[in-house]
């Protein structure tokens, strides 16, 4: 069995965008415009995973519900306006993945974020223009911890299980992507410990 890396997937927000605390930041301030009052370190530990799962681990909410749905669309709004204008990469964020590159590496953008967030967190990564592709939660049935993103992304990289590996910040990165068959690289830029 041939186990060369012919792929690197990357987990965006946390692992190239320092964005984990604004998105907590903006779930926190949508559930209290809606009257809901959530634990903001629950909110923040629950970073990295879809907001799908995000919204029930930390209150009695679902994104189906119709308060949830409000809270879910309030939370986009807030982080678009107010945040993502701010957010900035990590250092270094660009040279790695024009290193992988420039190693002759398919380099594949995996987040759980949706389509219409991930773009404009490519722009602030430096990455977009280098990236072979990318999948979202648009692309994946369920969010992070299921496989679904990193097998979107294997299959946009064209490379197997084994030829890949996962560069991801929190543990909902590690789950999914060892559900997928997949070697992880932890990086701790998204505020976890071992």
């Amino acid at each position: 069995m041939n186990t060369e890396i012919a792929a690197v997937l990357f987990d965006v927000d946390g692992t190239l965008v320092n964005s984990n605390d604004a998105h907590a930041e903006a779930w926190v301030r949508a559930f209290a415009e809606h009257g809901v009052t959530v634990d903001p370190i629950a909110v923040r530990r629950s970073i990295g995973m879809g907001g799908d799962k995000l919204m029930p681990a930390v209150s009695d909410l679902s994104e189906d519900d119709a308060l949830g749905a409000k809270i879910a669309e309030r939370r986009g709004k807030i982080f678009k306006a107010h945040l993502l204008p701010h957010l900035k990469p990590f250092p270094g964020a660009a040279d790695l993945v024009e290193a992988v590159k420039d190693r002759g590496l398919t380099a594949v953008a995996a987040s759980s974020a949706s389509k219409e967030d991930l773009l404009p967190l490519l722009e602030i990564a430096g990455a977009r223009h280098l990236l072979d592709a990318w999948t979202s939660s648009d692309d994946a049935d369920e969010s992070k911890p299921a496989p679904d993103i990193v097998e979107a992304a294997l299959k946009r990289a064209g490379a197997s299980p084994q030829n890949a590996v996962m560069i991801g910040d929190t543990p909902y990165d590690i789950t999914a992507a060892r559900r997928a068959g997949v070697r992880v690289i932890a990086f701790r830029s998204g505020g976890w410990l071992d």
